[in-house]
């Protein structure tokens, strides 16, 4: 009779553990299929990882997934429409939201940079789908090449390689319609007029690591540069005829110190 108990018993585990795996797949199945994917990692450097950990080449990237890059890392992405975005050295960025239309062309495609390095190139999406939220204000895009850098206590700047470019925060927006051209802005504060960028830039924002795709500490992949390409003065070599050439540095938002 025990024996028999065990026996019944057991079976009736057996029957609940399988249950619980064949939902448990169910839910995994379920899961998967709900993640949008958005696109796919194209160069992979060092240390860059996703909602589920390290990401290599052709690793998918999803909406809502955040993404992270070592001291050193670098990833470079490629976005359904062909948008092209790069995420240089201790950075984070998350693929907020996006919204197809029947072309495989994005209606919207929002990124939110918390911190860190990046350079947005843009696909074949109306302009106006673009959208970069940053912890100092909103950078709408206008078919564009840009760099933008977010650094301590959220302090945002943004240099137009191509295309132009507008940075809104609650004070108002400023247009960027020049190559190497650059504001600057804080959180809860103003957005400096556009000028021309120069190495005053590294003390605006508080850190030389700003901008590594222009200064030359972090190489890209041929496809992240177009015929616009350069430096904008920002490169060690050009260092000295930069603080000689007498450029001004851009106006800084009225609650940004100066540096000492």
């Amino acid at each position: 009779m025990v024996t028999g108990t065990k026996g019944n018993m057991s079976v009736k585990s057996l029957i609940f553990v399988k249950s619980a795996l064949v939902a448990a797949l169910v839910a995994s199945a379920s899961a998967v299929c709900a993640q949008e994917q958005v696109g796919q990692a194209t160069l992979i450097r060092t240390a860059v990882t996703g909602v589920s950990g390290p990401l290599a080449v052709k690793s998918p990237v999803f909406r809502d997934e955040r993404i992270s890059t070592s001291k050193s890392g670098l990833g470079e992405f490629m976005f359904a429409d062909g948008t092209k975005f790069a995420v240089g050295g201790n950075s984070s960025v998350v693929i907020d939201r996006f919204v197809y239309d029947s072309s495989k062309t994005f209606n919207q495609l929002t990124l939110n940079a918390a911190r860190g390095s990046f350079r947005w190139i843009s696909g074949k999406s109306k302009s106006e789908a673009y959208q970069i939220v940053t912890p100092a204000g909103v950078i709408g895009v206008r078919g564009t090449r840009l760099d933008i850098f977010v650094g301590p206590g959220g302090i945002t700047s943004v240099v137009l390689l191509e295309g132009g470019a507008q940075f809104c925060t609650s004070d108002g927006c400023k247009d960027l319609r020049r190559r190497c051209d650059v504001v600057v802005a804080t959180p809860g504060g103003g957005v400096s007029d556009a000028a021309p960028v120069n190495r005053n830039i590294y003390q605006e924002v508080g850190t030389d690591q700003a901008f590594p795709f222009l200064s030359g500490r972090q190489q890209l992949s041929n496809g992240f540069y177009g015929f616009a390409s350069g430096s904008c003065g920002l490169s060690a070599s050009s260092g000295q005829r930069t603080e000689r050439s007498g450029a001004q540095r851009p106006e800084r938002p009225n609650n940004v110190p100066a540096s000492d």
